[in-house]
């Protein structure tokens, strides 16, 4: 397996700064059943070439498999040749540093664009030219793929599913080394190692500024994380979230200028109506990256604050948000962060006089917005529960939205303002609460607002 990677922007020695490897030497780097060989081929002002050649060993990879694997599988297959999730092992282990944006001897390079050229041999790709070229056109490259055959001796054998692939583009060194680590195993449609929750949290970080708005972010997600439904639901949840606030800021930003973000107006009304509640312990679930308990923080009346996401990595940013870190400790003693899930009964939840569901429901199926009602209003039981969903009479006001559509992929639902009044009420009734209906943003005549908003209050 070959990978080179090329500049001719002048001086092209720079490179080697950016990619932390003497031109000068032979290096080698050991990964979990191989070693990559790092070398320059070429070095000069005018062009500079460095090359990582992985030799992988067979038999340390069938040390490494799962002993339920098809036994012949293990010594009959095509992982020590090909580009494959092992390259990706392989870039992150020699070109951490580089991918991680650091450059301690020249840190102005890191930021500027690079005329780049990768040539990757032996890259399987399931799907074709095709996907190949979904998946890095969006990008900004330019795609040149020739595909071996399966043997050229034999012709009438037809084509493999390897190709040679050139890719051209002009960008910084960290973009590239991100986008060949997360797309080569997308494009093999296979990993050498065990998915877990971890991977979630390696696409997110690699793909934070560039994945949300990929087209093929769908099928990347899925391919990455090897069609494992709970960590793939959470993925996307995640990367759809920042672009439903943006869609929502530009739909409404067309005709006004609020003086807040859609979704920073959403927030803050939560927050002047948990504080209207006179409640001093506060539950935000589904907390996410913990931006309304930012706002909860700043509010003396709140003395005991919660936050509570399934996902690790959102519960890492808040953490990261709030600089709890830096935060007095009185203050610190306020807060805290946990991951669970609204699905189970919850102890921890126990206790609090209001809690918060902020744009959750509707990312909710049918069964499990059902185990939410018990757990929320039946089992934990606070005195106030505020409850934030998109209005879909609004939709019609989303110029690029086909008729129908919901505001982004992962929502189960959406409600119009009658079907929301018709569960709330229903919720209320059941659990022996009391529940009103407000407006979030600014209203359009016949559409409404952009969110509903239902106050939960139990009855006396």
């Amino acid at each position: 397996m070959l990978l080179t990677i090329s500049t001719t922007r002048r001086p092209a020695s720079d490179l080697s700064f950016l990619l932390h490897k003497h031109p000068g030497k032979v290096q080698q780097v050991e990964i979990s059943a191989g070693i990559a060989h790092l070398f320059y081929p070429e070095s000069t002002d005018e062009k500079c070439t460095i090359a990582l050649l992985l030799d992988i060993d067979p038999v340390g990879l069938v040390r490494k498999k799962n002993e339920n694997d098809f036994a012949l599988q293990q010594y009959v297959n095509d992982r020590p040749y090909v580009a494959s999730s092992l390259m990706s092992a392989a870039i992150a282990k020699s070109f951490g540093t580089a991918m991680g944006g650091r450059c301690q001897l020249k840190p102005e390079l890191v930021d500027i664009p690079f005329p780049l050229e990768v040539q990757l041999s032996g890259l399987p790709v399931s799907g074709g030219e095709e996907l190949l070229r979904s998946l890095f056109v969006p990008l900004g490259y330019t795609v040149i793929a020739s595909r071996y055959p399966i043997d050229p001796k034999f012709p009438e054998w037809g084509l493999s599913r390897f190709y040679s692939v050139q890719l051209t583009n002009t960008i910084t060194i960290q973009q590239l080394l991100s986008h060949l680590y997360l797309l080569i195993p997308v494009c093999d449609n296979e990993k050498h190692y065990f998915v877990g929750q971890h991977e979630v949290e390696k696409l997110m970080e690699k793909g934070k500024d560039w994945l949300p708005s990929h087209p093929a972010r769908e099928l990347i997600t899925k391919r990455y994380l090897k069609y494992k439904s709970s960590l793939t639901n959470e993925a996307l949840s995640m990367l759809l979230k920042e672009e439903d606030e943006e869609q929502e800021d530009a739909t409404e930003g067309a005709e006004h200028t609020p003086k807040l973000r859609v979704h920073d107006q959403r927030l803050q009304a939560v927050c002047d109506e948990l504080l209207l509640t006179g409640a001093h312990s506060v539950a935000d679930l589904g907390c996410g990256e913990g931006k309304l308990l930012k706002l909860l923080i700043e509010q003396k009346q709140f003395k005991k604050i919660l936050g509570m996401d399934v996902s690790h990595r959102s519960l890492s940013i808040a953490n990261d948000r709030l600089k709890t870190e830096r935060m007095p400790d009185r203050q610190r003693a306020r807060l805290g962060l946990i991951q669970g899930s609204l699905m189970y009964r919850d102890q921890r939840l126990e206790g609090y006089e209001a809690a918060a569901l902020v744009e959750v429901i509707e990312h909710l199926d049918e069964p499990r917005l059902a185990a939410m009602e018990k757990v929320i209003f039946g089992y934990t039981k606070p005195i106030y529960v505020i409850i934030t969903t998109p209005n879909k009479e609004y939709n019609v006001l989303f110029e690029s939205m086909p008729e129908n559509a919901m505001r982004h992929t992962d929502h189960r639902f959406e409600w119009t303002r009658q079907e929301f009044s018709d569960w709330g009420n229903r919720v209320a009734a059941e659990h022996g609460y009391h529940v009103s209906f407000k407006a979030v943003g600014e209203e359009q005549p016949e559409a409404g607002a952009l969110t509903q908003m239902a106050i939960f209050s139990k009855n006396k």
